[in-house]
């Protein structure tokens, strides 16, 4: 029987070609818990502004992945020891740490399991994973913890300027078109060092990191917290609410998704994950087109609004949105429109929204100087706006119908 050549090739938009450096990372690439992240949308509903962004969490999976690799080489290059074993590792624990996403990843984070970050769901496949693989993925699941002795190797993965940043940064960007956000990974990479078992950044690269949460900022305010992305993925969040208070046995659903709209999902994480293993954006789309033909006002006006296009009207503020501002709103809609007092809260509601670029109070990027010294980047740097993005900046967000 001819056997299967593990060690393949990708070609990838961003770095180019990508060798899967191992067969384990062959055979969980190959694993249909992570080809479901070909199901999965990066950036949500994001496509509905930047026709591009169609782009999903398998690529993003592969190419912090690459980037692990490429890390890694540089450090052990500048006299760092790592092992194969800690090497791989590593890279299996940045492939598989948005395994445990749900459908359009950050969109829906608390609405398909309330209450349970996506970093947990991933910790959960991992542990599932690794009995599967017969205990090979116990050390990338050590790392991933921040419980390996080598504490650098976990912010490689979970940093300020770890592995996914720097892909999902350049790749966003790449994918949205948004040139503002590209970053050069490759110069970035090849800056780092390890001092006190800290990821560090070599004295001379802080240009570099300067243009990198500039990047992060601006991607932010312009892809990711864009007031008309959030407008499309709020109203989905308020689409799947509005299921779920009404929900009853003779309501259209993808079998996959019934149980948790229904709320009768097992809580127990090893009966939950082969459930959840099983949702991706295809099954939330089609029963939003089915509700397109609900008998219930509310969910069929949502539905048609999110199919269609036709998102909510969003006030951006700087102030808190008063209730008094809110319900005049909510009064001028409900006699727009006819809703109830209880309907309308589904079409007119108030968010507010936080960027922090860069936080030098937790985890914050060193650089290191030939003399030993290490300096953070906000004191470091002579750009003052680096000192103003440790501020966070928050936003408030009134969403209601359009005329």
């Amino acid at each position: 029987m001819k056997q299967t050549n593990k060690l393949k090739i990708l070609n990838d938009p961003i770095y180019g070609f990508i060798t899967i450096p191992s067969e384990l990372i062959f055979d969980l690439i190959e694993h249909p818990y992570f080809q479901r992240l070909r199901r999965i949308s990066q950036l949500g509903l994001t496509y509905l502004v930047y026709p591009g962004a169609y782009h999903t969490r398998f690529h993003h999976a592969l190419g912090a992945m690459f980037l692990m690799g490429r890390a890694v080489n540089i450090l052990k290059s500048k006299g760092h020891e790592i092992t194969r074993e800690e090497e791989e590792a590593v890279q299996i624990a940045i492939l598989l740490h948005d395994i445990g996403h749900g459908p359009f990843s950050h969109a829906l984070e608390y609405s398909i399991v309330p209450g349970v970050v996506h970093e947990k769901l991933s910790l959960e496949f991992m542990k599932i994973l690794n009995e599967q693989f017969d205990g090979k993925l116990s050390l990338a699941i050590e790392i991933f913890t921040n419980k390996y002795h080598k504490q650098f190797l976990h912010q490689l993965i979970s940093s300020q300027l770890d592995m996914d940043r720097l892909d999902y940064l350049r790749r966003d960007s790449f994918y949205t078109g948004v040139t503002e956000g590209q970053v050069n990974t490759e110069r970035l990479i090849s800056m780092l060092n390890v001092a006190d078992d800290h990821i560090v950044v070599d004295s001379k690269g802080i240009y570099s990191v300067e243009k990198f949460l500039v990047s992060r900022r601006l991607m932010y305010w312009q892809v990711y917290l864009h007031k008309t992305v959030l407008s499309a993925e709020f109203l989905l969040i308020q689409i799947l609410k509005r299921a779920k208070d009404i929900y009853s046995s003779d309501l259209a659903l993808p079998a996959v998704l019934k149980p948790f709209v229904a709320g009768t999902f097992n809580k127990e994480y090893k009966d939950l994950i082969p459930q959840y293993a099983l949702l991706d954006d295809y099954d939330v789309m089609a029963a939003i087109k089915e509700w397109t033909f609900s008998s219930d006002r509310v969910l069929r006006s949502l539905s048609e609004m999110l199919i269609n296009r036709k998102l909510l009207g969003v006030k951006v503020s700087e102030e808190i949105i008063s209730e008094k501002a809110l319900s005049l709103k909510r009064k001028e809609i409900q006699d727009r429109f006819g809703f109830t007092e209880e309907e309308v809260k589904y079409f007119v509601f108030t968010e507010p929204m936080s960027n922090n670029a860069y936080n030098s109070n937790h985890d914050g990027i060193n650089l290191l100087y030939k003399n030993g010294d290490l300096i953070d980047i906000a004191q470091a740097s002579d750009q003052l706006n680096i000192t103003a993005l440790s501020k966070p900046v928050v936003k408030h967000f009134l969403f209601y119908p359009k005329p």
